[in-house]
């Protein structure tokens, strides 16, 4: 990997495009009436995932970018949990059948916060109103310093068969500089417990670009953690942006890594697991061989969505809770963001819509675009566009932002054929983004490039 480029365009600050167009370009004028038409207007034998945000937390992770609180009160999830299976009687009554569902996904926050009955019953709503697939995949983000061998037997009897587990780093000193003090024992017998109780999917979450972080600490963690062997590693660049996080103004700015510094991390992380035998898979998966997201990558039917990479083919998404970000055909829509709007909504009867996005034909052609960059590092702008109704050289002629990435190595053109150099593939969102028609680099939204 080049080490100019990465100080060209490292420090621009760009999206994940986990969607096109993000959400900072959703709008109030999408609400709670839209998406009861959108719901209504879902074809026969659409099937769909489900995600389920749980927005609280026991203690505050200082380089968190999630909607979470801090809560002590017992009470207060309880009543979250019955609003959120409120919420699902609701969308599916909207729906008006009972429709397939291939995923679920808990997100938080801390999902395994709540009680382990109220977790199993809200597993039986979500089978009440949905027709889950026996063979799907449900689940769970996990916190290792808080879960309990109960909530592990209620995961099991509920179907629970992937858990994603929160690492982020195993060196103590920066554990302490995020306040996130989690030993390597807490974290493997953790693992222990997943494994015996059947929840064969184990994912670790790693970030690099933290206070204090080095080279050195970054291989540590990865080695570390490759004695508990997960299927597949999620590896993230920490974003600071504590204008929008205001716990992140807890980490001490002095000790961030650059630019550099984080790309060398980048690199050295991604080496490693490479070397361990794991498949990297754009921009910061890592999966084993023959897990089901290195065949989908291999295949050419990776995905992308808000959880990042997956293997869901489906074209519906459906969110549940604060916050929680759904899609459907016809665009993306997201639940009020405070826990409190969120419930009046929900027990008032109506839909917590807040803001979304209706999709135009040129978002849904941009948005292939960039999902084939940021999944395969290549795109064929003419199959895309052919299938679009667009043309491919008027689409390269809008994108000026490619100019310097060709001219940079970064990109290289064949007719019609765009495809990322490999020496230069941890700049793909720079590459995304010169086919994002609503980016404003004025607005210091998102996080860097690197």
């Amino acid at each position: 990997m080049r080490t100019d480029l990465a100080a060209s365009y490292g420090e621009e600050r760009l999206p994940r495009y986990t969607s096109y167009p993000t959400a900072p370009h959703f709008s109030p004028a999408i609400g709670a009436d839209t998406y009861a038409r959108w719901l209504s207007e879902l074809p026969a034998g659409t099937s769909a995932s489900l995600y389920l945000h749980v927005p609280f937390c026991r203690e505050m992770c200082w380089y968190c970018g999630c909607h979470t609180q801090i809560v002590r009160r017992d009470e207060l999830i309880a009543a979250y949990q019955r609003t959120l299976r409120s919420e699902i009687a609701q969308v599916a009554e909207t729906i008006g059948r009972r429709i397939k569902v291939e995923h679920i996904h808990f997100g938080g926050g801390t999902p395994t916060i709540m009680a382990p009955e109220a977790f199993a019953e809200l597993m039986a709503a979500m089978r009440q109103s949905f027709f889950v697939l026996p063979s799907a995949e449900i689940a769970v983000e996990i916190d290792p310093r808080t879960l309990t061998a109960d909530m592990v037997e209620a995961m099991r009897l509920s179907g629970v068969n992937r858990a994603s587990l929160g690492v982020q780093s195993f060196d103590p000193v920066v554990q302490r500089a995020i306040n996130r003090v989690q030993s390597f024992e807490q974290t493997a017998s953790v693992v222990e417990m997943l494994r015996s109780a059947g929840i064969a999917g184990i994912n670790f979450d790693l970030i690099y670009g933290l206070p204090h972080q080095t080279v050195a600490s970054c291989l540590d963690t990865v080695r570390r953690a490759l004695e508990l062997a997960p299927d597949r590693f999620s590896v993230f660049g920490y974003a600071h942006v504590p204008a929008f996080k205001k716990h992140q103004r807890m980490i001490n700015e002095a000790v961030l890594p650059d630019g550099l510094a984080r790309h060398d991390q980048a690199c050295a992380i991604a080496n490693a697991l490479k070397e361990a035998g794991y498949v990297q898979i754009g921009l910061d998966h890592f999966a084993r061989p023959d897990d089901a997201m290195a065949v989908a990558f291999e295949e050419r039917t990776l995905r992308r969505n808000f959880q990042g990479y997956t293997t869901d083919r489906g074209e519906v998404l459906l969110g549940f809770g604060a916050s929680a970000i759904g899609h459907l055909p016809q665009g993306y829509v997201q639940n009020e963001v405070q826990i409190g709007a969120y419930a009046q909504s929900i027990t008032s009867g109506r839909l917590a819509t807040a803001k979304g996005y209706g999709l135009t034909d040129d978002d849904r052609l941009r948005a292939d675009i960039i999902e084939r960059i940021m999944c395969e590092f290549s795109a064929d702008l003419g199959d895309i566009c052919a299938r679009h109704g667009a043309e491919a050289g008027a689409m390269l002629k809008s994108a000026s932002r490619l100019k310097p990435l060709i001219s940079d190595g970064v990109v290289r053109l064949d007719g019609d054929r765009l495809a990322v150099a490999n020496d230069s593939r941890f700049l793909v969102r720079s590459v995304a983004a010169a086919f994002d028609a609503h980016l404003d680099p004025r607005k210091q939204l998102h996080s860097r490039a690197v």
